[in-house]
């Protein structure tokens, strides 16, 4: 297979990029526009990339919002205690319908790797059972990484510890935590260093939803990047939300952002479900209750944007299309600069495959998989400030989807002159 008249991110020109088997075998550019010949993709000038990543989002609990009942006071608490209603009549057929409707939806959106957090506070871990069938199922589609995430608590939920324990050994990926939502600060600090130490003996990589609140006296990030840079595990680790950090003051974050520099490690926001979540205690002035992305960013570190939900108690609205949440981002994190916005993609592909420690699994390059997307536009800028879509999918070498573009047509009133029309 070959894709004709590309254009790559950060390149000039255009491209021909020849996929053989399941592998990228060549990168080409071209000194002119091409025919193309039976088989070849025609581009056409648009960007051609590597997959979209879904970096956060919880699959095992979409599409139930309203589920026994809505969250009336849009607060991340009450979407916990929502959460804890439905979770009664969870059943493993049910996860697997929604899961699987969902993950057509990312991929209809060009997104192939995706990080699920699941809930493993449920002595069967019945979520998690079905969810690794769901990862297995859904391999022609997406890569699926599966996070252990203890959504009531390690430390100060009965058995948390030996849930987690299970939960590895079941087969997540990625070991979680939520060391804000624990009844101490004590029971948080305890919490970040037994999963450190779990996902250091077994291999696993971290992501732990990391001071989702507004209280600037939350400060468990702190205790992440230290567990991190001491152990040497930075890269392998994410700090998710990281809410707080947009209350903690300048003083704080200016000692913090060394640390975290030291630490390496990456960080995941969810501006959608932030910007609705937080914030719910203020009057007014309201804080915008979003981490410091663009801080972030600037600072070298590695930061990325996820969906977070999709129709749950926590988040009514979503669509499957991150690139929805990555045009709220820019606006939210003030990134509208045209610097910003000329490599804006970043946020929603690069970025997210290190944070899933992706490697050379990732990319458009010689020898990396041929798992690639045409998107409907020709540039970064483009691509966000049309909201396009993607027109062709393709993973392991193969077409996986094909979009036909919308056709807008005007009926004859359209074609009058407006003087006319007003007459």
């Amino acid at each position: 297979m070959k894709i004709i008249n590309a254009t790559l991110r950060k390149r000039t020109g255009l491209y021909t990029v020849t996929c053989n088997a399941e592998r990228i075998a060549a990168i080409e550019e071209q000194t002119a526009s091409v025919a193309a010949a039976p088989g070849d993709i025609d581009a056409s000038g648009q960007l051609l990339i590597a997959p979209l990543v879904e970096p956060h989002i919880h699959l095992d609990a979409t599409l139930t919002a309203g589920q026994p009942q809505w969250n009336m006071s849009g607060t991340l608490f009450e979407g916990i205690e929502r959460w804890g209603q439905r979770k009664a009549s969870i059943t493993h057929e049910d996860t697997k319908q929604r899961a699987h409707t969902t993950v057509r939806m990312l991929a209809e959106h060009g997104i192939q790797h995706v990080r699920t957090h699941v809930d493993v506070t449920d002595p069967t871990l019945a979520a998690l059972a079905a969810m690794l069938e769901v990862r297995e199922e859904s391999r022609h589609l997406i890569d699926l990484q599966i996070v252990a995430f203890p959504q009531e608590g390690i430390e100060s939920y009965a058995g948390g510890r030996a849930l987690m324990e299970r939960a590895i050994a079941m087969g997540a990926d990625v070991v979680g935590g939520i060391p804000h939502f624990e009844n101490t600060r004590e029971q948080g600090v305890s919490s970040i260093k037994f999963l450190m130490d779990l996902a250091e003996r077994t291999g696993c990589l971290v992501d732990v939803h990391c001071d989702e609140t507004d209280d600037p006296h939350s400060r468990f990030l702190e205790v992440l990047a230290e567990e991190a840079r001491v152990r040497g595990m930075g890269p392998r680790v994410t700090a998710s939300h990281t809410t707080a950090m947009g209350s903690y003051d300048n003083a704080y974050c200016s000692k913090l952002f060394r640390l975290l520099k030291q630490a390496d490690l990456n960080f995941v926001s969810c501006p959608t479900e932030s910007i609705h979540l937080q914030g719910r205690f203020d009057t007014f002035p309201k804080r915008r209750g979003v981490t410091r992305v663009a801080e972030l960013d600037r600072a070298g570190l590695n930061v990325c944007f996820g969906q977070d939900s999709i129709k749950d108690p926590w988040y009514p609205l979503g669509n499957g299309n991150i690139l929805r949440v990555l045009d709220a981002g820019l606006h939210i994190c003030h990134m509208m600069g045209f610097e910003d916005l000329a490599r804006s993609l970043d946020l929603v592909t690069d970025h997210s495959a290190r944070t899933l420690n992706l490697g050379e699994g990732y990319g458009v390059a010689v020898g990396r998989p041929a798992n690639l997307v045409v998107l409907d536009a020709e540039s970064d800028y483009e691509a966000v400030r049309r909201q396009v879509k993607a027109r062709v999918s393709i993973r392991a070498g193969k077409v996986l989807m094909t979009r036909v573009p919308e056709r807008v047509e005007f009926s004859h009133l359209a074609q009058v002159p407006a003087q006319a029309a007003h007459g």
